[in-house]
């Protein structure tokens, strides 16, 4: 049964996903209640024991817009950074999330829009979403980790040409730049479930750990990262689920993952 906390929904999917979903017209600005609703859902979700979330929109032509622009309007300095450390707060949940994530973008990603979804382990888009940290155009920068999170995607020179620029990135250059993972024709929550389910069949201890190790070799020297490497697979094998993923092989079956 679908649950609701403001304007954002949540619900089973398929086995071991859940659907969370934006509804905030116009753009699913970021307000305040859409940010308690996101810290709702990743709650739910988290005592759910799912295995991969999809983060999409009910909005037509926006997956979010952004910071409340209306809201930082009448604020201090004081309730600025509160809000901000709320953003970032959505944002650290998501990516530290012990599930994996998928953000289905149809439409407009911009400002905390795309940080959002870059917190996203994966994103999934539609050929008319566009994508863009415009923040130099209010005389700010990102700050619920833009500056962060899209040089480690698509490398500083990219990120800074996005940045500095304000400039709308088109679905097919996303997907040639690696800000997203795939490019769909069809439905994109479709297509972003369809992923969702896939890696749901497979052990989301190995998938987490994978995902440590390709972040750690971003920012660890190669000898730490292979180091790093060693002592995951190792934990794995003592303590994951390896032992029934090679069961399952020597026994011919499909893996009994949990």
């Amino acid at each position: 049964m679908s649950q609701r906390k403001d304007v954002v929904t949540w619900q089973p999917a398929a086995p071991g996903v859940w659907n969370i979903t934006m509804a905030s017209p116009p753009a699913n600005a970021l307000s305040v209640p859409l940010l308690d609703g996101l810290h709702a859902a990743l709650d739910a979700a988290q005592a759910g024991g799912v295995k991969v979330i999809v983060l999409s929109s009910a909005v037509d032509g926006f997956f979010a817009a952004g910071a409340d622009i209306k809201h930082l309007a009448a604020i201090g300095a004081a309730s600025f950074t509160a809000y901000g450390d709320q953003m970032r707060a959505v944002n650290d949940r998501l990516a530290a999330a012990p599930f994996l994530s998928v953000a289905a973008v149809d439409g407009l990603a911009l400002g905390g829009g795309l940080e959002l979804a870059m917190a996203a382990t994966m994103r999934v888009s539609g050929p008319r979403a566009r994508y863009g940290l415009p923040e130099v155009k209010l005389g700010l920068i990102p700050g619920a980790g833009g500056t962060q999170r899209l040089p480690r995607l698509v490398g500083r020179g990219r990120a800074l040409d996005i940045m500095l620029t304000a400039r709308q990135v088109p679905a097919a250059e996303a997907l040639a730049i690696g800000l997203v993972d795939r490019l769909t024709g069809g439905d994109v929550a479709e297509a972003a479930l369809a992923l969702a389910g896939e890696l749901a069949a497979v052990s989301l201890p190995a998938q987490r750990a994978a995902v440590a190790a390709v972040d750690a070799a971003l920012d660890l020297p190669l000898d730490a990262g292979l180091g790093f490497e060693a002592a995951r697979v190792q934990a794995l094998f003592e303590h994951g689920e390896a032992a029934e993923g090679i069961a399952a092989f020597t026994e011919k079956r499909p893996p009994r993952f949990a």
